[in-house]
């Protein structure tokens, strides 16, 4: 395979959380993927070459396809397993018929993080029309992230449900920002889940 794309995002999962993995579950074209399990998710631009490294996963290791999305500008896929090693496997094969490393992948940066205290009653039903998750309630406090490449704000997303008890408002990792909106009566827990968030983002 030629090596002529971006790898935007490589975004690894170790264990999908309750709430994000039973989000990810309602949106996935392919095999649902459950609590639990391991993930991995590729960004890359032209987005027709996701075609070429889904063939390359598939072929290569055991992990289950969730979605192969093939935007204007990037292409995404998905793959998870609760067998951690299939997950790692199918990103290498990738990596390696690509003459590529994890270190090749683009650097995610924070566009914006913000926290919106005892949010009001219109405001909520705002959010609420466009949600996937739970339903954002008037007076709770409301955490938005917004990264860059848009993937990897499904790593912040899961490491925030570990660190804290929050709900998931919604969140989406396509398109050229990832935005997540994360919730809860507690402001420290919302405070836990932005720090959380922006740890794993800065590690990456």
């Amino acid at each position: 395979m030629e090596n002529n794309f971006i790898l935007r995002t490589y975004a690894f999962v170790d264990n999908m959380q309750p709430q994000y993995a039973a989000m990810t579950g309602t949106v996935v074209k392919g095999d649902l993927c459950l609590a639990g399990m391991a993930q991995l998710y590729l960004e890359v631009e032209p987005g027709s070459s996701s075609y070429s490294i889904m063939d390359v996963a598939m072929k290569r290791a055991n992990a289950k396809p969730g979605f192969l999305v093939v935007e204007r500008e990037y292409g995404e896929i998905e793959l998870h397993d609760f067998d951690i090693d299939s997950v790692r496997e199918a990103g290498e094969a990738i990596l390696e018929v690509c003459n590529l490393s994890i270190s090749d992948r683009q650097k995610p940066q924070i566009i914006s993080k913000q926290i919106i205290k005892k949010v009001d009653s219109y405001q909520a039903q705002l959010i609420n029309r466009m949600r996937q998750g739970s339903m954002l309630l008037p007076g709770e406090n409301l955490m938005i992230l917004e990264v860059e490449p848009a993937g990897y704000i499904s790593v912040a997303i899961n490491e925030a449900e570990k660190a804290a008890g929050i709900k998931i408002i919604h969140f989406d990792p396509v398109g050229k920002y990832g935005r997540m909106y994360v919730a809860s009566e507690n402001l420290s827990d919302v405070q836990t889940a932005m720090d959380a968030a922006v740890m794993s983002i800065e590690r990456c």
